[in-house]
């Protein structure tokens, strides 16, 4: 009977940083970031909480998947759900560093680990749940697109790389 309360629980988890991360930082989404040289094809600014929703919620559950497969919070899963929190907690600080910090090149290294521990968490979850891995590919895609996209805004935004001036 309380399988469903963890799937939720799980579920949700990802939404939480995600929605923080936006809350803390939406003031600096239209007073700064709208005045970045962008390349021409950054998806526009209405699809990234539609993306997101979708992203977090298939990783969610499956890293539900994941922890149920492994029978819980055993030792056999420190690694498969280490991985998995540690890109969490780096996804999570990308938004605070890249739009509350403003600093491109504390926020370009944040999405190169996280885009290691992401693969990292794929390829062993692939091992365990390949319904969970595959669930995190759509996640990887994102990811290589938000990765282009930093590295892009960080080479073309010179001034910004370091972080608030002001």
């Amino acid at each position: 009977g309380r399988m469903w309360a963890y799937t939720v629980g799980f579920t949700v988890l990802p939404h939480v940083g995600g929605f923080l991360g936006w809350f803390l930082n939406r003031k600096e989404i239209p007073a700064w970031y709208e005045k970045l040289k962008k390349p021409s094809w950054c998806p526009p600014r209405r699809v990234f909480p539609v993306a997101w929703t979708m992203l977090y919620t298939g990783m969610g559950y499956a890293s539900y998947l994941v922890w149920n497969d492994l029978g819980g919070c055993s030792s056999k899963a420190i690694v498969p759900l280490g991985l998995y929190g540690a890109q969490l907690v780096l996804n999570w600080a990308w938004p605070p560093l890249f739009f509350g910090a403003r600093n491109l090149n504390m926020a370009l290294i944040d999405i190169l680990l996280l885009d290691g521990l992401a693969v990292g968490t794929v390829c062993s979850w692939y091992r365990i749940n390949r319904v969970a891995a595959l669930l995190l590919l759509p996640y990887l895609g994102w990811l290589a697109m938000a990765t282009c996209l930093t590295i892009r805004i960080w080479r073309d935004n010179p001034e910004q790389k370091s972080g608030k001036s002001d």
